[in-house]
């Protein structure tokens, strides 16, 4: 094996550790407020604004059937609620209730205690440092065609 294809494998074989390890954290920190993982990442999406599943899904990286199952879940629960869409009128904009947001800023001291732990664990500039390695990852990814 080459080199370049040595660094992919190690690569993907880190993240898919590293997807496993944030799931980990995210299922216990969302845990308390009565969410799961998945269900605090799709509220997180329209927490600034409402968004149409499709939309929801390209932001987080997940399959649009995936988001409609969870949106649908959230609604059911009184998380979250479907609002007319002015762009197109079959996609409903999915949009947190009092209660979603709720859930949500509870989950924060937590995350902000577990996010301070982390920095002191790594160093800020550290810190900075993987999210701007992670990011240039994930820009050149999106950059290539798909694999044939």
């Amino acid at each position: 094996m080459n080199e370049p294809a040595e660094l992919l494998s190690a690569a993907a074989l880190r993240a898919f550790r590293l997807n496993g390890q944030f799931l980990e954290v995210a299922e216990g920190l969302a845990r308390p407020s009565g969410l799961t993982a998945a269900w605090w990442q799709v509220l997180g999406a329209v927490l600034h604004e409402p968004l149409p599943v499709a939309g929801i899904a390209r932001a987080m990286g997940m399959t649009r059937q995936g988001v409609q199952r969870i949106a649908d879940l959230l609604v059911e629960k009184g998380l979250a609620e479907y609002r007319p869409n002015p762009a197109h009128r079959r996609a409903k904009l999915l949009q947190p209730t009092l209660a979603g947001r709720e859930a949500v800023a509870a989950i924060a001291p937590a995350h902000r205690a577990l996010a301070q732990r982390l920095a002191e664990e790594l160093g800020m500039d550290a810190f900075r440092d993987c999210l701007a390695a992670l990011t240039r990852l994930s820009t050149a990814l999106d950059r290539l065609p798909p694999p044939p």
